[in-house]
């Protein structure tokens, strides 16, 4: 597509351009009406004077705009508009600021750290897992369609060839997208599960902690017969410090039988969020029996049922801490909650002691209810043991489990937003 002259489409200012495919030029761009930046996808209908390409490219974009539509996740680009004008067809979306693909992140001379690649993948996991309960398979899940922020926080974008599960409207056929990242099933051009997207993600996954692709050809035939017959070497042969934990992960989301894969992203996030917390943090051995008599003593648990807490445990990690140890750090985004089974914490904002949590409270709630960033630091004050629960994880207990943690969250906050009210009330002067 050659260089846009028009200065403006629809209501959008165009400014510079960001980047470009088969498809079309991303620029940024400027919404005089919300006053914010975007990105907009321009493709030229009637580029190359071809009627078949430019039917193809329409059906693309009309297929993307559909889709965008339909989805709504923190770690999927949103999509705010679309427009044709004259022979341009345009995207509005989301302006990720200090973008930058996982393609380019592989090309610097410095690796992303394992732990950083173990949350990438994770939360396009989720994502995909989100994507999925919506009817949607991607189909080009590869590192050029995962965009980190400046924050470093995960985009999946570009789902031109995304198809819908048991849609009425014809789908987009054949072998479209990046047969590098295809499954077995994809380039075979046999029926397209959720799980074709894992497939494509566990390569993705293969790549950033090796910097080798798994399967790799000068030509498409070859490409395609490794893709279906052969197995990628270990990843260790490429990088020693792979855990074997990982090494298990990537060989079943890239399974060439459907059927010995991952079943959905969240079962693939699930395995993922085990290996990444302890290497943040070795897990402390503790017997399950000692660990569900310590949790049936605690406030917090009271009303749970002894299978639920038995499910706690297997969603938990049990750690510890000396005093004086930072547990959580504001501005973190993770989606886990703790427990204290022992010992005393220190809520801190900015250089403000707000509460001392003990035995039996919990913290960190929020980053699981609403997947934000920690709102503040949390420190040991005495040696302390606690219970770690992901949130990942608890979404594969029973709903009663589930039901059961949101009503004591829930308690927790009036509890807490009541002694807020009776400290501000004492904090206040008399009034004649």
């Amino acid at each position: 597509m050659s260089k846009l002259t028009i200065q403006r489409v629809g209501k959008y200012d165009i400014k510079n351009e960001l980047g470009h495919g088969s498809m079309g030029v991303v620029y940024r761009g400027f919404d005089p009406f919300i006053n914010r930046e975007v990105a907009i996808k321009i493709t030229d209908m009637d580029r190359g004077n071809d009627k078949d390409s430019a039917s193809r490219r329409r059906r693309l974009f009309f297929n993307e705009a559909r889709i965008a539509a339909m989805l709504d996740h923190p770690n999927i680009i949103h999509v705010h508009d679309a427009g044709i004008e004259g022979q341009y067809c345009y995207l509005v979306m989301e302006y990720v600021k200090g973008a930058k693909t996982l393609k380019e992140c592989n090309k610097q001379p410095e690796a992303l750290s394992t732990d950083k690649i173990i949350e990438i993948i994770f939360k396009c996991a989720k994502a995909l897992y989100y994507a999925h309960t919506m009817g949607v398979v991607h189909r080009d899940i590869k590192p050029s369609n995962i965009m980190l922020n400046s924050d470093m926080d995960v985009k999946i974008g570009d789902f031109s060839i995304a198809q819908i599960i048991s849609a009425e409207v014809t789908q987009i056929g054949g072998i479209i997208g990046s047969p590098k990242y295809m499954s077995p099933e994809q380039v075979k051009e046999e029926e397209i599960t959720n799980q074709t997207d894992l497939f494509s993600l566990g390569a993705v996954m293969y790549e950033m902690l090796t910097r080798v692709a798994p399967f790799d050809s000068e030509n498409v035939s070859s490409l395609v017969f490794k893709i279906v017959n052969e197995t990628p070497l270990p990843m260790n042969h490429h990088n020693k410090d792979i855990p074997d934990d990982l090494e298990q992960i990537v060989r079943k989301a890239m399974a060439k039988d459907p059927r010995s894969r991952y079943p959905n992203g969240l079962d693939f996030a699930a395995d993922l969020s085990k290996v990444y917390r302890n290497l943040k943090r070795p897990v402390t051995d503790v017997k399950e029996q000692t660990k569900f008599d310590q949790l049936k003593k605690l406030d917090f648990f009271k009303g749970f049922f002894d299978s639920e807490l038995h499910e706690v445990i297997r969603a938990g990690a049990w750690e510890q801490y000396g005093e004086g140890e930072r547990i959580i750090t504001e501005g973190d985004i993770d989606d886990s909650f703790y427990v204290i089974v022992s010992g005393e914490v220190m809520v801190i904002k900015g250089d403000k002691s707000i509460v001392v949590l003990k035995a039996g409270d919990c913290f960190g709630e929020m980053g699981y209810l609403a997947k934000t960033q920690r709102t503040a630091d949390i420190v040991s004050l005495t040696p302390v043991s606690l219970i770690k629960v992901s949130g990942t994880l608890i979404e594969k207990t029973t709903i009663h489990c589930q039901l059961r943690f949101n009503k004591v969250f829930l308690r927790t906050l009036i509890g807490r937003l009541s002694k807020t009210s009776e400290d501000l009330a004492k904090s206040r002067p008399p009034t004649d």
